[in-house]
């Protein structure tokens, strides 16, 4: 069967998050929906990582199976049609034919995500829904320093959602950025996988730090505790955005 790689990226704030769930609109089941309306067949799309409620993508892979060969460029305007066409918030940035060996998910090698912080006072206008407003003065460069604690592989059960499926909380994190720009403030992270809500948990531990509450060695020993009572304050999905999926020979730079 013809395999085609999709590069997607979404407003997640209008979805139960990517993965189909039943009563529940998801970007999956949407995009899912568009394929069967260009091509008359019922498909199941497979994607890189699955996000929560409210987290958006820049750059989420997944790949999608047709019984009959497609140009790629006309399964990416027609699926682009139909969702536009049904009001969702979702955008097929490419398609490409690939390999049947191929997986979004299995043959990734790596993922990468942005936590958006807005760092001031007044409220968000433009950016809400778009990332964390924390009225409370941060130090960035704190929070930066801290975070180098984490990089390295570990047990991240302290930063593990109680209802996370993965057969085991032990992960590999090989970037952990905190920068600031004016009053916006990137957390920028990489690793292989990401354990459920790993991603928000760190962010608002990171909070605790830039705050003053916590210290490095604070957050450092709440990793050490290996118990999910230690974390900070999970981070709201709101920030979160999947900006790029790595492939064998293929980088996304982020």
């Amino acid at each position: 069967m013809p395999r085609y790689r999709l590069d997607i990226e979404y407003d997640g704030s209008a979805y139960a998050g990517w993965q189909r769930q039943a009563g529940h609109h998801s970007v999956q089941a949407a995009i899912e929906q568009a394929a069967q309306q260009f091509s008359g067949e019922t498909l199941t799309l497979r994607g890189a990582g699955r996000t929560d409620a409210g987290v958006h993508a820049t750059a989420q892979v997944a790949h999608l199976d047709f019984e009959k060969a497609w140009p790629a460029d006309t399964v990416a305007n027609a699926l682009n049609a139909h969702l536009a066409r049904a009001g969702e918030r979702v955008g097929i940035l490419s398609a490409a034919a690939v390999d049947n060996s191929f997986d979004a998910r299995f043959s990734a090698t790596a993922r990468h995500y942005l936590y958006r912080i807005v760092n001031r006072r007044a409220p968000l206008a433009l950016e809400l829904h778009r990332a964390w407003r924390v009225p409370r003065k941060l130090d960035a460069e704190a929070m930066h320093a801290a975070a180098q604690g984490l990089l390295g592989r570990h047990d991240f059960t302290t930063f593990r959602s109680a209802h996370c499926q993965a057969n085991s909380p032990m992960r590999t994190l090989d970037r952990l950025d905190v920068t600031r720009s004016g009053d916006v403030i990137e957390v920028r992270t990489s690793a292989r996988s990401f354990l459920h809500n790993q991603v928000r948990s760190m962010v608002g531990s990171l909070k605790q730090v830039g705050e003053g509450n916590w210290s490095a060695a604070d957050l450092r020993a709440a990793l050490e505790a290996k118990d999910r009572t230690a974390c900070g304050q999970v981070a709201p999905p709101d920030g979160l955005y999947l900006v790029g999926v790595d492939y064998p020979g293929i980088c996304s730079g982020t």
